[in-house]
């Protein structure tokens, strides 16, 4: 089968960073499910592993979003039957969703939202896993309370946004700079869009104001900010690598941290693991009832190294808007 993947860690402008390979096709057993890969989006962990992961042995398949129709299903799964069209967002640890043919476990799948396209479903699963594990696994948002998402404008942050108004009471404060992603984040529904370059505490009128904050990206540069407009017991999520993290000047405001890791549950196959496949079925339902839209940014063309490549390059320049999806082999 056709795939992308490659043999060492090279920056993205190299031939040989991704490349065009053919693999073997996989089979499925126990409670996994053979998907037949149609539409991928492009993550910035698919850009870190790339970088920073070398392959064990032989080729390195990355890439975890994905819509696609089940060929085979293994002789313990009961989720699924084939000719379903499904989406994930992959497990960590495994071959990833640029290839033709991926075996995922069926507990972190769901059906596919039936009102959209492959391309405009491909765009949500890892985001929205992220932003609902965030927002009500790890701090538990509830009442009429004040959220600030920092770095909102990108693919876990669209959704977030939206979950955010949907689900909850919360009023949402959203960080953006360049104008076309404050008036995506406007039409997202986000209650205030302030600039993140910018004094946030000045923007939102002094200290000890925030409830929820989370941060998406560029952390470090962010936290002296975080330190002063996060309410006394307030709660403070995060999903990125910061290179130095002072967690000491949270004490005296008795600031819990979280830290949001996607893959978790399927990397250590956790007791509630299958929760991901609730939640992925939860929001094609909103997408289905119109409540969710999706937050495809740009369209990449076919899935092959040269548009792959180019879509490494776009989210390593962190001007990405949305989520990069391509289609198709």
């Amino acid at each position: 089968m056709k795939a992308i993947g490659y043999l060492t860690n090279l920056p993205i402008n190299d031939a040989q960073s991704l490349m065009d390979i053919e693999i073997d096709k996989p089979s499925a057993s126990g409670r996994d499910v053979l998907v037949q890969v149609e539409s991928i989006s492009v993550n910035p962990v698919d850009t870190k592993i790339r970088a920073n992961v070398a392959p064990q042995s032989g080729y390195k398949v990355i890439g975890w979003d994905a819509v696609g129709s089940v060929v085979e299903v293994g002789d313990a799964s009961s989720l699924f039957k084939v000719g379903d069209k499904v989406w994930y967002a992959g497990d960590l640890t495994r071959s990833g969703s640029n290839a033709e043919f991926q075996l995922v476990d069926e507990r972190i799948v769901s059906h596919a939202p039936n009102s959209l396209s492959n391309a405009e479903a491909a765009a949500l699963p890892l985001t929205t896993l992220t932003a609902w594990e965030m927002l009500f696994d790890r701090l538990q948002v509830s009442g009429d309370k004040r959220i600030l998402i920092i770095g909102a404008a990108g693919g876990v942050g669209s959704i977030m946004v939206q979950l955010a108004k949907k689900l909850t009471k919360l009023h949402v404060i959203a960080t953006a700079s360049r104008p076309e992603s404050v008036q995506w984040l406007k039409e997202l529904g986000a209650d205030q869009v302030i600039d993140h370059h910018q004094s946030l505490s000045e923007q939102l009128g002094g200290e000890n104001c925030v409830d929820y904050i989370v941060s998406l990206n560029n952390t470090q540069q962010h936290l002296a900010q975080v330190y002063k407009i996060i309410k006394p017991q307030g709660k403070f999520g995060l999903i990125d690598d910061p290179s130095s993290f002072d967690i000491m000047p949270f004490k005296r405001k008795s600031v819990s941290v979280h830290w949001e890791f996607m893959y978790t549950r399927s990397m250590f196959e956790t007791s509630d693991m299958q929760q991901q496949h609730v939640i992925l079925d939860k929001v094609a339902n909103m997408i289905d009832a119109g409540q969710i839209k999706t937050t495809l940014g740009e369209h990449f063309g076919t899935i092959n190294a040269q548009n792959l490549k180019r879509a490494h390059g776009l989210l390593e320049s962190m001007q990405a808007r949305g989520k990069i999806v391509l289609e198709g082999f």
